[in-house]
């Protein structure tokens, strides 16, 4: 079977270009033939199909006019509808799996797609189907679902996206564009959500994603597992890893954390604490990790945090440590609490609350080594519903052929 993946970075810039690494090499593994389409990035992984990658800036990391001369393929990439229909011309592939697709490739190659009836799949790793920012955080950091009205102008009002009144509008407006000229369900034949809650709230906006959606949760590659969580490392500490960003928590996790003792590491890069004068000396900051080097880092952990303040569409930075063994201290939002069992795999906290989340450090800190060992091992078989491949390739390739 030829399966074309779709998303716009080709690097393994967060959760989702995991899911859609793993997604290749699970494909890959039982003998499909994958090709890709991207965007063109200097730090893109090595690929055959290079070729056919669209050269188009980041648009939050590009200037004025840039953003103006690049204004219209935000929208509608004409360039991404010529390659996408050479590869298809080339390759002939039988289905297409999307996953980031907009603000780059764009719903230019959505008609193309249909034009040579090629069944087409998409993984909702986030809500920008309902929300322009795809957060439902305004620009305060509050939880926010007023563009449920269909005006997408809250989008510019609240300053959602917080880089900038130019954002913010073309967001708004690839919104009103994309619902009048390009629906996504018409053009989608299934629509993959990652957990039931990213489930329930695109049921629940629109009555369509349930009837074209599936539910399947991320595929987390398996590792090699020792008997016991061991803590090689002779030091007792928290992690947390991922992007330093507003709606991931940190700031509620620092505050946390002050003036207790403990140890807690910081691994990830983004600008969420570049502003925190006097960080507490009990936190360490590592800076962004990746390969052996991170999975060390997590499994040597004594806790993983997540204090996630925004609607958790899945939670790798949740699954990923229990499949080593190590349990969660996790924030009670979005999809999170469907992975974290209290008192079971881990600890369960009221999101944005640093009183709360310090109290189930406090539990933690309290577990003795028997409760401990049976936590990790509630976590290790918690996990196995994720990194099993064999299932993980049968349900994705059921899907590929509804």
């Amino acid at each position: 079977m030829k399966i074309l993946q779709i998303n716009k970075y080709f690097y393994h810039k967060g959760g989702s270009e995991s899911v859609f690494f793993n997604t290749i090499d699970l494909l890959k593994e039982h003998g499909h033939e994958v090709h890709c389409l991207a965007i063109k990035n200097p730090k893109n992984l090595l690929s055959d199909d290079s070729s056919y990658f669209i050269d188009y800036p980041e648009m939050s990391e590009t200037g004025f006019v840039g953003k103006l001369k690049n204004s219209l393929a935000f929208f509608y990439n004409r360039e991404a509808k010529k390659k996408i229909e050479q590869l298809i011309r080339n390759q002939q592939p039988d289905v297409a799996h999307i996953h980031l697709l907009f603000n780059g490739l764009s719903v230019s190659i959505l008609p193309v797609l249909k034009k040579y009836n090629i069944p087409v799949v998409m993984t909702v790793h986030d809500y920008r189907l309902l929300c322009p920012a795809y957060l439902f955080l305004d620009g305060s950091g509050t939880i926010c679902e007023k563009c449920r009205d269909g005006h997408y102008g809250h989008c510019i009002q609240k300053k959602c996206s917080r880089r900038g009144h130019i954002i913010d509008t073309m967001l708004c407006l690839d919104m009103y564009f994309r619902n009048l000229c390009f629906p996504i369900h018409k053009y989608v034949d299934k629509f993959i959500f990652i957990s039931n809650f990213t489930f329930d709230k695109h049921a629940d906006y629109n009555p369509i994603y349930k009837e074209k959606g599936v539910r399947l949760y991320n595929f987390v590659k398996p590792v090699e597992i020792n008997s016991t969580n061991a803590q090689a490392s002779p030091e007792k500490y928290y992690l947390y890893y991922g992007r330093l960003s507003r709606e991931k928590g940190l700031l509620t996790l620092v505050d946390a954390v002050k003036n207790m003792n403990i140890k807690l590491k910081i691994a990830g890069i983004g600008n969420a604490l570049d502003y925190i004068l006097d960080l507490p000396q009990n936190i360490e900051i590592l800076g962004f990790k990746t390969g052996v080097e991170l999975q060390d880092l997590i499994r040597n952990a004594y806790f993983v945090i997540v204090p996630s303040e925004w609607y958790e569409t899945f939670g790798l930075t949740v699954v990923e440590p229990q499949v080593l063994g190590v349990p969660v201290i996790g924030a009670r939002i979005g999809a999170i609490p469907e992975l974290i069992k209290e008192n079971e795999n881990g600890f369960l906290f009221e999101v944005g609350n640093a009183v709360a989340l310090r109290q189930a450090i406090e539990k933690a800190e309290k577990c003795s080594a028997k409760q401990y060992e049976q936590m990790s091992l509630n976590a290790r078989t918690a996990s196995v519903q994720f990194s099993d491949s064999e299932s993980a390739y049968n349900q994705l390739i059921t899907i590929y052929h509804l």
